[in-house]
């Protein structure tokens, strides 16, 4: 059936008196949009920062009085601006479906796809070399869509090519849903570490191995500080990828390095092409070789090879 959607332009100081009236007021649900083109990159575990001007969208039953939903706000949240108060219909929808529709099938490189679960590769990809991780994202970051996924995606897959993946040690450091780490493993990796900080991380990365058949003793998903003390953190991974954002990346730098073995490649994503030179001093002095930057979009990948 279709519903009413009242849009609202809030300021995050009124936002929580506006949150507590539409509860009040029998909202279904809401969603808060930036107003004003302030990205919010990467929140840490718990938080749950907001916007300086939020554009909320609340949802209705199709029959509820638009008039006293006003006026009835306006009574429960005193202070707060509804003179751009807008309501449109907005049609039933089967909103699983129309994410999967939007989510399909996608090649990385020479050989690897990441589909959705249950769903085919197209008719013309060749499937007998084909190499397919199945993937739900669920809460956590990673589907392949984003260009700083897609960019590490086509480093694995590429190192595979080489031979420089098979049987080795993988380190995907800010794991997000794990789809690093899996793919490198289905690839050919030996074994892989995927760290993350977000449990919800945590959680994704487990489902999906276990969705693409990967066995326990092949990928330790683990926190930071778990990592810290694992004897693998100290030289132990033969291969490195971290696809987080530019402050982190450079904030890691020594832990990264450290857990890097020699000769070990290395792949650092999340990164906008300004913060590229940031990011690539931090590591430059423990790399053998300049490091390579492949842009994609207004993002790059930062690669090299672990010095000694």
């Amino acid at each position: 059936m279709p519903w009413t959607e009242l849009s609202l332009r809030v300021t995050r100081r009124d936002w929580p008196r506006v949150e507590r009236a539409l509860e009040d007021l029998g909202a279904l649900s809401v969603t808060l949009l930036d107003a004003e083109d302030q990205p919010i990159l990467e929140p840490g575990p718990g938080e749950t920062p907001l916007w300086e001007s939020i554009v909320a969208q609340a949802l209705f039953p199709q029959e509820a009085d638009r008039r006293g939903l006003v006026a009835a706000l306006a009574e429960l949240a005193p202070g707060a601006d509804l003179d751009g108060a807008s309501f449109r219909e907005v049609a039933d929808a089967d909103w699983t479906r129309a994410w999967m529709d939007q989510y399909r099938p996608m090649r990385f490189g020479e050989r690897l796809w990441v589909v959705p679960g249950g769903m085919a590769l197209p008719e013309d990809a060749d499937a007998a070399s084909a190499v397919v991780v199945e993937l739900d994202p669920g809460l956590a970051f990673g589907s392949g869509t984003h260009p700083t996924t897609a960019l590490c995606l086509e480093w694995l897959d590429r190192l595979a090519g080489e031979g420089r993946l098979a049987g080795r040690l993988v380190l995907d450091y800010g794991a997000g849903s794990g789809i690093l780490a899996i793919a490198a493993l289905a690839l050919g990796a030996g074994r892989a570490i995927a760290v993350d900080n977000d449990p919800q991380a945590l959680i994704a990365t487990r489902d999906n191995a276990a969705r693409n058949g990967i066995e326990p003793e092949r990928l330790h998903v683990m926190a930071p500080d778990d990592f810290a003390a694992d004897p693998r953190a100290d030289g132990g991974c033969e291969v490195v990828v971290a696809n987080i954002l530019a402050g982190a990346l450079v904030a890691l730098a020594p832990t990264l390095m450290r857990a890097a073995a020699p000769g070990a490649p290395i792949a650092l994503s999340g990164v906008l092409a300004a913060q590229a030179d940031e990011v690539a001093a931090a590591y430059r002095d423990g790399l053998a070789d300049e490091p390579d930057v492949t842009p994609d979009g207004d993002w790059v990948r930062i690669t090299g090879i672990r010095a000694g």
